[in-house]
């Protein structure tokens, strides 16, 4: 699956920060293919110019809003777990628009300093469930409600976050398996990703098996791809994925199968792909790689083409999951993967 040097120098971005959104590398997790026998890799969407995959959403969600008249020195408001604010506000800041970012009181600090830097207002939120008016969602909602001229980017329910994904995401994991691709696994929160790639793959090639990995228990998806209802208990730390309601981005997913992923068993892909693949990577991602490797495992040595996405950097969940009291509270202690596995 190698280019030509020819053609990754013509893959190199160029440009401003808006133009330097996507075409990102699509990095071979090594320790993973060779345990397993397949060809496993990850989406390398940590290294877009803000640092996540939610740039991508952030991008597509504003080329709508301009599209509906958003103009420099305007106010975009939007409610999120982080990822999708931070985007935006880099995004923003280059264009020149406001932004109001209502978020989860619980979110990582990293995230909040962030946004704060990058020159967002923050407006934190108590958790609690989907039906209360103060959820970070209901939050930005209701702020546009009071203020006609801002501009509410609702990646949730808005289709141009899983349409840019269609467009780009999509489209380059396409072009750099060469069509080989056989598996493609990400968990879902706005459901934008896998809207927009699941889509993009079963067009191109309808055997492709696409999976949600949803976090265990915390999540209704895994219930409703399986038997069609929103069922779900308990709680996660990873942050940003996992949901319990239909969003308009989750009704356009095409997808195969689900599974659920254990907090423990993310903390111990964390930490395994930091020690064998030298990526230091987010929660979500830890997710995401464990859902890859079991499917490798299903697959095993069948030489099959396994993609997932690669969130966000560690960096943005130094606090804690780098934090060893943190972890031992949660009982999350890492184990090897072997231990995981057994």
């Amino acid at each position: 699956m190698a280019t030509t040097s020819q053609d990754a120098v013509q893959r190199l971005r160029t440009g401003n920060v808006w133009d330097c959104v996507g075409n990102t590398p699509l990095i071979k997790l090594e320790s993973l293919s060779k345990l397993t026998g397949c060809n496993i890799y990850g989406k390398a969407e940590f290294l877009n110019p803000g640092g996540s995959v939610k740039d991508r959403a952030a991008k597509g969600l504003i080329i709508s809003m301009e599209k509906r008249g958003l103009k420099r020195g305007d106010t975009i408001v939007e409610g999120t777990a982080g990822n999708t604010g931070i985007g935006l506000a880099t995004l923003a800041a280059e264009r020149g628009y406001r932004l109001v970012i209502t978020m989860p009181e619980t979110q990582a600090q990293e995230k909040f300093d962030m946004l704060e830097m990058l020159g967002a207002e923050v407006v934190k939120t108590p958790v609690v469930p989907f039906t209360d008016d103060r959820h970070f969602y209901h939050a930005a909602r209701i702020l546009a409600e009071k203020n006609p001229s801002y501009f509410w980017a609702d990646q949730f329910e808005n289709v141009s976050n899983g349409d840019y994904h269609y467009e780009t995401t999509g489209a380059e994991i396409w072009e750099q398996t060469q069509g080989k691709i056989d598996l493609f696994v990400c968990a879902v929160g706005s459901s934008g990703t896998m809207s927009g790639v699941s889509r993009y793959l079963k067009e191109h090639k309808s055997s492709v098996q696409c999976i949600v990995a949803d976090p265990e228990n915390a999540s209704g998806i895994y219930c409703h791809i399986k038997t069609g209802k929103i069922e779900g208990s308990g709680s996660t730390v990873t942050e940003g994925i996992g949901i319990m309601r239909i969003t308009n981005n989750y009704k356009q997913i095409k997808v195969d199968d689900a599974m659920r992923i254990s907090d423990q068993e993310m903390v111990d892909m964390v930490y395994h792909l930091s020690k064998h693949d030298g990526l230091f990577l987010g929660t979500s991602s830890g997710v995401n790689a464990m859902a890859a490797y079991r499917l490798g495992q299903m697959n095993a040595g069948t030489g099959k083409t396994i993609v997932t996405i690669l969130c966000d950097h560690g960096s943005r969940y130094a606090s804690r999951l780098l934090n060893k009291e943190w972890l031992k509270e949660k009982n999350l202690l890492p184990r090897t993967l072997t231990q995981t596995i057994a």
